[in-house]
C-alpha cells in the first residue's frame, strides 16, 4: 500500500512532516499524537486501517516538526492540526486523537467544526485545566534532555499489556528530540486551557475509547465527556491503562473501523466523510 512523508509547510508558520498512507480515493482520517510522542506512536495502528487514507503528523515541537519557542497554546495546537488538513487539501476528515491529541482534537472539533466529519477519542481527557502531577518534574527540564529521564517518564503511564521493545525505544527517542521548551510549553498549553467541551459543544459524530485501569482519567470523567457531545459512545476496555493505543492497537483499529463504516452506511452517498 502507498506511502510517503509529505513536509508540509502551514499558514501557522511552521513545517511540518506527516506520513500519507492508504488509497488516495479512500475516506481520509487524520491522526494526532499525544503530548511526548510523534506519528510513530502510531505504527502499530495505521497497517490495520487499510480501507482509509491515513495522515499522521508530527505537531508542532515533536518528532521531526519545528520546534519554534511558542505557540504550544491549546487553541494553537488545533491551528495547526486545521492547517495541515488545509496544506493536504483535505476539506473534511475523521480525526483519531490519542491522549492528549484527544485533547487537541476536540479543540479542533469546536474551533474548525467544518473540518471534523467524525471523532475517535482514544485515552482523551474531560479536561486537563490546572498543574499536572508531574508539572514540577517538567518544569525544571534543561537541554539536552537526560535519556534516564526521559525512559523514566514513561512510567507515570503503566502498561498492563505488554508492548515491543523497540515501540518503546521509538518513544524514548520522540521524547529526546523534544527540546526542554517544547515539553513545557506543550504541557502548560494545555493545562491553561478552558476544556473545550466547556467552550462549545461538538456536533461530530464521536467514539470514546477508554481503558478502565486508567490513573490518570477517571470513569466519571469519561461518562461527562460522553454527555457532553450529542450522541457520542463510549466504549470501556476493561483490563487496560491509559495509554489505549500502545497496548490495543488491533483493538483500536477494529472499533475504529466498524464506527467509521457505521456512519458511511448511514449516509448517503453523496455525502462526505
Amino acid at each position: 500500500m502507498d506511502s510517503e512523508v509529505r513536509y508540509l509547510t502551514l499558514r501557522t508558520g511552521i513545517t511540518v512532516p506527516c506520513l500519507v498512507h492508504g488509497d488516495a480515493a479512500a475516506k481520509p482520517v487524520l491522526l494526532l499524537h499525544a503530548w511526548g510522542e510523534s506519528s510513530g506512536s502510531f505504527d502499530r495502528l495505521i497497517p490495520q486501517l487499510p480501507g482509509f487514507r491515513v495522515y499522521a503528523p508530527d505537531l508542532r515541537g515533536q518528532g521531526e516538526a519545528d520546534k519554534p519557542e511558542g505557540g504550544y497554546s491549546l487553541a494553537e495546537q488545533a491551528e495547526d492540526a486545521a492547517a495541515i488538513l488545509e496544506a493536504l487539501n483535505v476539506p473534511s476528515a475523521a480525526v483519531v486523537g490519542s491522549s492528549s491529541g484527544g485533547y487537541v482534537a476536540q479543540q479542533l472539533a469546536i474551533s474548525h467544526p467544518q473540518k471534523v466529519a467524525s471523532l475517535v477519542l482514544v485515552g482523551a481527557p474531560l479536561s486537563l485545566h490546572g498543574r499536572a502531577p508531574f508539572a514540577d518534574e517538567v518544569d525544571r527540564l534543561t537541554d539536552p534532555l537526560d535519556e534516564d529521564w526521559v525512559r523514566d517518564s514513561l512510567s507515570w503511564f503503566p502498561l498492563l499489556h505488554e508492548v515491543p521493545a523497540w515501540f518503546v525505544e521509538d518513544r524514548v527517542h520522540d521524547g529526546l528530540r523534544m527540546p526542554a521548551h517544547a515539553w513545557k510549553g506543550i504541557l502548560n498549553g494545555l493545562g491553561e486551557a478552558t476544556p473545550p467541551t466547556e467552550s462549545g459543544t461538538i456536533h461530530a459524530p464521536t467514539l470514546i475509547l477508554w481503558g478502565e485501569q486508567d490513573r490518570l482519567l477517571t470513569r466519571g470523567g469519561q461518562e461527562t465527556l460522553a454527555a457532553r457531545i450529542p450522541g457520542s459512545v463510549l466504549k470501556v476496555y476493561p483490563d487496560v491503562a491509559h495509554l489505549v493505543v500502545w497496548e490495543c492497537p488491533d483493538q483500536v483499529a477494529e472499533d475504529t473501523t466498524a464506527f467509521l463504516a457505521s456512519l458511511f452506511d448511514a449516509r448517503k452517498p453523496s455525502d462526505v466523510l
